[in-house]
C-alpha cells in the first residue's frame, strides 16, 4: 500500500491547481476530476494533447479492428486509449508512472484489475501527432525500454509509416520503415501481420 502524507484530502477538479515541478503518486493521480488528460512519467506530470486529431482517430480505430480480429480467440486483450497502465520503476518507489499508450495489448491477465493494466503489457502503439512526437519518440521509448515492454510500435499517420521495437538484451532493436504496400509483422507475437494500407485506410 502507498502511503503519502502529502495527499491532498479533496479530489483536484482544475488541472491549474497542480504543480509541475512537484513529485506525484498515483494515489494523487486518483484523486485528479478534471477533464484535461494526463499523463505520470516518473512522478511528473505530462499534459497530453486534449483532442487527437482526425487522422489520429482514424488510425487508431483502424488499428483496434485488426487488433482484435487477431486476438479475439486467443488468450491476450486488446486496449486502446483512453486506458490506464501503471509501469513499475526499478529503484523508484516513489516515482509512480502511469501512461495511456494509444494502444496496447496484454496476455497476462493477473495484471488486470478494475483500473486498468498494472504492469507491463507485451505490445505497446503510440500513434504519432505533432504535438507528440518528441515525446513518443524520445520519453516514451526510454521509458518502454527501461521497464522492459517487449515490443513497440511507433505509427506516423503524417507520412503512413510504422517502425516496430523488440527488446533484445535490454536495448531496443529497430526495423526498417514499414510503408504503404507493405505488411508489418511482429516479432514476439510471430501470427501477427497486417497491412499498412489497412492501417492507414481513409486516412488522408
Amino acid at each position: 500500500m502507498i502511503e503519502d502524507n502529502n495527499i491532498a484530502e479533496e479530489p483536484i477538479a482544475c488541472y491549474g491547481q497542480l504543480d509541475e515541478n512537484k513529485l506525484y503518486t498515483y494515489l494523487d493521480y486518483l484523486k485528479w476530476q478534471f477533464d484535461e488528460r494526463v499523463e505520470l512519467i516518473k512522478g511528473k506530470i505530462v499534459k497530453m494533447a486534449s483532442a487527437p486529431s482526425t487522422k489520429h482517430q482514424k488510425t487508431s480505430v483502424n488499428l483496434t479492428g485488426l487488433f482484435y480480429n487477431v486476438f479475439n480467440k486467443l488468450p491476450c486483450n486488446v486496449f486502446s486509449a483512453p486506458f490506464d497502465v501503471r509501469l513499475p520503476i526499478r529503484n523508484h518507489k516513489k516515482k509512480d508512472t502511469v501512461v495511456q499508450p494509444d494502444l496496447c495489448v496484454i496476455c497476462d491477465e493477473s495484471k488486470l484489475d478494475d483500473a486498468g493494466c498494472n504492469g507491463v503489457p507485451d505490445l505497446i502503439i503510440e500513434i504519432l501527432s505533432p504535438s507528440n512526437t518528441k515525446h513518443d519518440l524520445k520519453t516514451k521509448f526510454d521509458l518502454y525500454e527501461e521497464v522492459g515492454v517487449p515490443e513497440y510500435w511507433i505509427v506516423n499517420p503524417w507520412d503512413k509509416t510504422v517502425l516496430v521495437y523488440h527488446l533484445q538484451n535490454k536495448v531496443y532493436i529497430g526495423s526498417k520503415f514499414y510503408t504503404e504496400g507493405e505488411s508489418v509483422s511482429s516479432v514476439i507475437f510471430t501470427y501477427l501481420k497486417v497491412s499498412v494500407d489497412d492501417i492507414f485506410e481513409k486516412v488522408d
